[in-house]
């Protein structure tokens, strides 16, 4: 009797786990499609056939006349200070991206070009980090001409000219913003387990490469719009967030993760034998606040590197 008796306890305490797993399961997939977001899935590859104002990853970008190539003053890993110029990363053109921009968050028309500093390649947790990326919107792609590059751009920092093909799919949170959203996901015992299997359903597969504009950042070292939000105030976040005030990381992780919007994200590039990695196979994160987004001011992008 005692034996049936465990064995019936057993049956109803699995019961119960799979009755509460599943409760789970649905409140996790809930959560998960209030934050639903357009993401704009970038292919680059393949050879760019010269086009004014045309989307492309590298070459020479289109420019107004009497454009100021972007230049950035830091110091190298041999301790050279110096101002040098930004490498080209790539530019769209608005009128092609709005097909895809579902929540029309992007300027439906002009060019959005975007620019970074390879040679110190800074991370962005630093408020004199600021310059080291820059992305200009220009309204009239017919008054653009291709630019020449600057005569100090080393060699290896001019790209090849590539194709980008472009798709709409749908953007979920990964486990680092989603538990700075929902933090008492970390006591659920869940470690993303069900998260992650939740999310593919949803469409969201979370691939080991991914470049992409909008949607929720693909994060390799942690959540970034909480880290936006405090280096722009001024805090220096290379040795961690202790000597911050308490009261500002609250604010910042309570505020940032709907103020901050990954505008584009860039992984690694291979065409051919060109490659361009960032760090450890790392990628570079253009984060922008959507009040900043919807007013174009997109001097006051943040750029954020994280790697392996």
């Amino acid at each position: 009797m005692e034996a049936q008796n465990r064995a019936v306890f057993a049956i109803i305490r699995a019961a119960r786990q799979n009755s509460a797993r599943e409760a789970y399961i649905v409140e996790l997939r809930e959560k998960l499609e209030k934050l639903r977001r357009n993401g704009i899935t970038l292919d680059i590859s393949g050879s760019a056939e010269y086009k004014r104002g045309g989307t492309r990853f590298g070459g020479r970008p289109d420019v107004p006349r009497g454009f100021e190539w972007p230049k950035f003053r830091a110091q190298d890993t041999d301790g050279s200070v110096k101002k040098r110029p930004l490498s080209f990363i790539a530019q769209f053109d608005c009128a092609e991206l709005a097909k895809y921009d579902e929540e029309r968050l992007l300027p439906d028309h002009g060019v959005l070009s975007f620019f970074y500093e390879m040679d110190t390649m800074r991370w962005g947790y630093d408020p004199k980090d600021k310059g080291c990326a820059r992305v200009y919107w220009f309204e009239d792609p017919a008054a653009l001409e291709e630019a020449e590059f600057p005569d100090d751009l080393e060699e290896d920092y001019r790209f090849p000219a590539l194709a980008v093909k472009m798709r709409t799919e749908p953007s979920f949170p990964g486990w680092d913003d989603f538990t700075e959203i929902y933090p008492e996901e970390m006591e659920s015992g869940d470690e993303g387990d069900e998260f992650f299997t939740v999310r593919a359903e949803l469409g969201d597969d979370d691939p080991d490469e991914r470049s992409k504009l909008l949607g929720w950042a693909d994060a390799i070292q942690g959540s970034m719009p909480a880290e936006c939000e405090l280096v722009t105030r001024g805090y220096y976040l290379g040795g961690g967030w202790d000597e911050i005030p308490k009261n500002e990381v609250e604010e910042a992780e309570k505020e940032a993760p709907d103020k901050w919007l990954p505008l584009f994200q860039l992984d690694t590039v291979e065409d051919g034998d060109f490659e361009l990695m960032f760090g450890d196979c790392g990628r570079l994160y253009f984060y922008i606040t959507r009040d900043d987004l919807a007013a174009l001011r997109f001097e006051n992008v943040w750029l954020i590197l994280q790697c392996y």
